[in-house]
């Protein structure tokens, strides 16, 4: 199935949906706290100006500093900082508000474990939140970042403990999640072993020595020769 060798899930949701316009909505909704509102122009000063307010309880760092360190113009952070801010006052989002979001995209099945996991990946410090700075370098690596950043980010994703490797039991956990997530609705009723089989086709193509797990450069190695998944990390380098 090809969920399983698109590296990350945003992928899978552009097969689903060839629309530009509907990726971009898709993309900005699935995304925390990221849903733009464009309404009115928004001044860099005006921008600049919130971004100084002691207000919040989390300020973002400068704009030059994000945009020396992301790969998005000022003017795309100013959008981008917007409509962080209209949805998360507070300047950061936690996982338990992570969930609630992402659920609201997928209520024909249970999107809790995958979006747990997903938080985690752009948690990159691990202290249970989200600010600003965190989503804008996560989105800054999946839709700007090069091939090999791409498959880092993936690749950690799918290292649940982060321990280097990804193993079968990870792999499985992953899997389960994302077919809980997309229901029934989505997929036919399946065969309890089925996310299982999934996972055995993924290490027979990405486990080399055959040592039960797969590191980092056998990852990116197997992902660089599939053409379904090169593509894929194309998709979404213009939808802001």
């Amino acid at each position: 199935m090809l969920t399983i060798l698109i590296i990350y899930f945003l992928g899978f949701l552009y097969a689903q949906n060839s629309a530009k316009r509907s990726i971009k909505e898709r993309l900005m909704k699935l995304l925390p706290c990221s849903a733009a509102k464009t309404t009115s122009p928004v001044t860099q000063n005006t921008v600049e100006d919130e971004m100084e307010m002691a207000t919040v309880r989390h300020r973002p760092e400068a704009l030059e500093l994000l945009e020396a360190q992301s790969k998005f113009t000022k003017k795309e952070l100013q959008i981008l900082y917007r409509g962080f801010k209209n949805e998360c006052p507070s300047g950061v989002v936690n996982e338990e508000t992570f969930k609630e979001i992402y659920s609201q995209f997928f209520p024909q099945g249970d999107s809790t474990t995958y979006a747990h996991f997903l938080f985690n990946a752009f948690d990159t410090d691990h202290n249970g939140s989200v600010s600003f700075e965190d989503f804008v370098m996560g989105l800054s690596i999946l839709l700007r970042g090069t091939v090999q950043e791409k498959l880092n980010w993936a690749f950690n994703l799918y290292d649940i403990n982060k321990d280097g490797y990804i193993t079968k039991e990870e792999m499985l956990d992953i899997m389960k999640a994302i077919y809980d997530m997309m229901g029934k609705c989505t997929y036919p009723v399946l065969k309890e072993d089925t996310p299982r089989q999934h996972v055995e086709t993924f290490f027979q193509k990405m486990d080399k020595n055959k040592d039960g797990v797969v590191t980092i450069d056998e990852f990116i190695e197997s992902c660089q020769k599939d053409e379904n998944i090169m593509r894929s990390m194309q998709l979404f380098e213009n939808v802001i």
